[in-house]
């Protein structure tokens, strides 16, 4: 029997350099889209996807992270005493259920592969969601609960996946296709950052997976790859054969949101799907065009 996906992995210490000065003293994945970090999206597609239990991989000044999921009692009795219920009920919303999150800490900048590595302890023997709140997802039906239903269909593996331009492949980890019936691929293979001469396929993998435990044997094993770096993507190629793998042309629209520009689009195409900030937005977008 498939086991069911209720464990997640969210690796949150890295740096966010490209968004320095702002990153000094505040963990990049607190930065908001609108009105929400991009941490607590993350989350919140993955219990759109059954997911129970989290594990944030973090580093140095990272706990911002965690408490953004705690419960605030000064704040809560503030907003109770103005009489402010939807700001209460909203901050309520970003709760996480008492023992349903834990940390640990990847005390090396060693790699996302590395990253996932020190998660082995919360994973156990289950399958786990890998989510990279860098890239968010605008869509209908959550990405990663698009993911969760590819895998209870199939087992194994499942990634999503996206075409990028040719020239563009030396930048994600590109997939060798077997059978493909327009929204759900067989993975032959999978190349960390290949040429453009050299790239098997346009799909690339964006960040978001269904894992199985077994992933975890290779990450120990601490092998370097592209960028001299633990690489979850050499990880994964090794269990291909051995268990189902899959690609899913997931619904939706995918922000990078570790791009400055990418970020300032989320933050339009978020605002756009906002019915009480649609028209405004709208209208003060007309005076830059």
């Amino acid at each position: 029997m498939t086991k069911p996906l209720r464990k997640a992995v969210l690796p949150v210490a890295g740096l966010g350099t490209r968004f320095l000065p702002a990153t000094k003293a505040m963990a990049k994945e607190m930065l908001p889209v609108v009105d929400k970090p991009l941490i607590q999206y993350a989350v919140e597609e993955a219990r759109a996807a059954g997911v129970q239990q989290f594990c944030l991989v973090t580093g140095r000044g990272k706990t911002a992270i965690v408490e953004h999921f705690d419960i605030a009692y000064e704040l809560e009795a503030t907003l109770r005493a103005r009489h402010k219920e939807a700001e209460l009920r909203m901050l309520r919303e970003s709760q996480l259920p008492p023992g349903s999150i834990v940390t640990v800490r990847q005390q090396e900048p060693m790699g996302l592969g590395h990253a996932i590595w020190c998660a082995r302890a919360f994973v156990g023997d289950d399958p786990f969601a890998i989510l990279l709140p860098d890239d968010l997802v605008l869509s209908e039906t959550p990405c990663l609960q698009q993911l969760a239903e590819a895998y209870y269909q199939t087992g194994g593996c499942v990634v999503a996946v996206t075409e990028v331009p040719h020239e563009h492949t030396n930048r994600y980890g590109i997939l060798d296709i077997g059978k493909d019936d327009g929204r759900l691929v067989e993975v032959k293979g999978l190349v960390e950052k290949p040429k453009p001469e050299d790239a098997p396929s346009d799909l690339s993998i964006i960040g978001r997976y269904v894992m199985v435990p077994e992933v975890m044997q290779y990450l120990g094993m601490l092998e370097r790859g592209a960028g001299g770096e633990v690489q979850l993507t050499d990880a994964m190629a090794k269990l291909i054969g051995q268990v189902p793998f899959h690609g899913l042309r997931y619904e939706g629209r995918r922000f990078d949101c570790g791009d400055k520009i990418g970020f300032l689009e989320a933050q339009i195409a978020f605002a756009l799907k906002r019915p009480e900030m649609a028209g405004a937005v709208r209208a003060f977008l007309k005076t830059y065009v």
